[in-house]
């Protein structure tokens, strides 16, 4: 089997995990527990990243293609949210803070063409995930680049990462330096080693049926 097999990723983070909560109410989805701690999930390690150079590189089907530099990113505006986050290892951390810019709002900058239905996330590092367009531009996506009230640390995707809380967190891509417009939905690295293509932890959504 591939070194990359999930359903053996996912039970080998499962045993170190907390002890589940029975009652926890309508918050948490389906064969999730609550956790107090952030845990640190990543393949590989954080990337070292300069932000004299960092860009977000926008492309593909946009009216305006843009490569932002950090300085102009973090001059638009922002909000805070606060909302659960779920993993697909199983963990749910609810009530954290998030401050970044709305999606939906980044895009009145770029202007998706008409025929643009889906995006792939990039990230350093050469992480991709893919995700509806639709899903996107809901109110709680952020670009995000503050948790609980100080920059995102690098070891949970500073200086900026997808903040996308209706899904598993692999949809929220660490380190985020490329929005891909596409007419066409195609899978990310995870959905490409067998994890769902969507990623709804309601709906328990973790793998690919065979």
């Amino acid at each position: 089997m591939s070194e990359f097999d999930p359903v053996k990723r996912v039970e080998r983070l499962r045993k170190a995990r907390p002890k589940r909560a029975e009652e926890i109410g309508e918050r948490v989805p389906p064969g999730q527990y609550t956790t107090e701690k952030f845990p640190v999930l990543t393949f590989g390690s954080a990337p070292g990243i300069d932000l004299d150079t960092w860009r977000l590189r926008v492309f593909g089907l946009v009216e305006q293609p843009v490569e932002l530099p950090w300085q102009e990113f973090a001059a638009l505006p922002t909000v805070t949210l606060e909302t659960d986050i779920h993993c697909v290892t199983r963990w749910s951390k609810l009530d954290t803070v998030w401050e970044g810019v709305p999606f939906k709002e980044f895009m009145n900058r770029v202007k998706p063409k008409p025929e643009a239905k889906f995006v792939m996330q990039h990230s350093f590092g050469g992480y991709t995930t893919n995700l509806a367009l639709e899903e996107l531009l809901e109110d709680d996506v952020l670009l995000a680049y503050k948790f609980n009230g100080t920059l995102l640390d690098p070891d949970h995707g500073g200086p900026m990462r997808m903040l996308v809380p209706k899904l598993y967190f692999w949809k929220s891509a660490k380190w985020l330096n490329g929005l891909e417009f596409m007419a066409e939905d195609k899978p990310g690295f995870w959905e490409g080693y067998g994890y769902h293509n969507h990623g709804d932890p309601w709906k328990e959504e973790r793998f690919s049926k065979p």
